[in-house]
C-alpha cells in the first residue's frame, strides 16, 4: 500500500517544518547567549525613540524636534544628545542585586512599536550606581560621570551631595 499524492504532499510540509524548526533553534547552540557576560546596549540598535521620562519630567518627539515637560531648563538642541547618549551607551553587566530601598530613579522609554515602556531602574551603592534593566532583568555597572549624563534632568550631582 503507498501513499497518494496528497499525504506525499503532507509529509514533505511536515518535514521541511520539523526541519525549519531545528534550524531555527541550531544558531542558540552554535552561538551561546552572547549577553550572559560582557557589555550590553540599554536600547537595541535603531530604535526610534518617542517618549523619555523621568519622575517629574518628560522629553518627547514632535515631528523631528523635541521638547520637554517639567522644571528642567534645557536648550532644545541639547534634547537630542541626550536621547543618543541613552542609544549609544553599552554598560558591564554585574551579578549584584539590590534591595528597592538603594533605588534612585527611574526611566522610562516609549519605542516605535512597542505597547509598553521600556523601564531602567537607576540604584546607587556607596558611591556606585547600577542600572536594573526590566526587560532583559539584568544589573548593569554605571559610571557615576555617565549616570549624571544620562540622568541629567535629576542632577544626581546636587540629590547625592544632599
Amino acid at each position: 500500500m503507498g501513499l497518494s499524492r496528497k499525504a506525499w504532499n503532507n509529509v514533505v510540509i511536515f518535514a521541511m517544518l520539523i526541519m525549519i524548526f531545528f534550524l531555527n533553534g541550531l544558531h542558540h547552540k552554535l552561538n551561546p547567549n552572547e549577553q550572559a557576560s560582557g557589555s550590553q546596549r540599554l536600547l537595541p540598535e535603531q530604535t526610534f525613540v518617542l517618549t523619555l521620562a523621568f519622575p517629574g519630567y518628560k522629553i518627547e518627539r514632535i515631528g523631528t524636534a523635541w521638547r520637554s515637560e517639567g522644571p528642567w531648563q534645557v536648550s532644545p538642541n541639547q534634547l537630542p544628545l541626550l536621547i543618543d547618549a541613552w542609544q549609544q551607551v553599552e554598560l558591564e553587566l554585574t551579578d549584584i542585586s539590590l534591595p528597592s530601598s538603594k533605588a534612585v530613579s527611574v526611566a522610562q522609554f516609549w519605542l516605535a512599536g512597542e505597547e509598553l515602556p521600556w523601564s531602567f531602574q537607576l540604584y546607587q551603592d556607596a558611591e556606585q550606581y547600577y542600572i536594573f534593566d526590566k526587560q532583559q532583568q539584568s544589573w548593569l555597572i554605571l559610571e557615576s560621570e555617565l549616570a549624571y549624563q544620562l540622568f541629567e534632568p535629576l542632577n544626581l550631582a546636587q540629590a547625592t551631595a544632599q
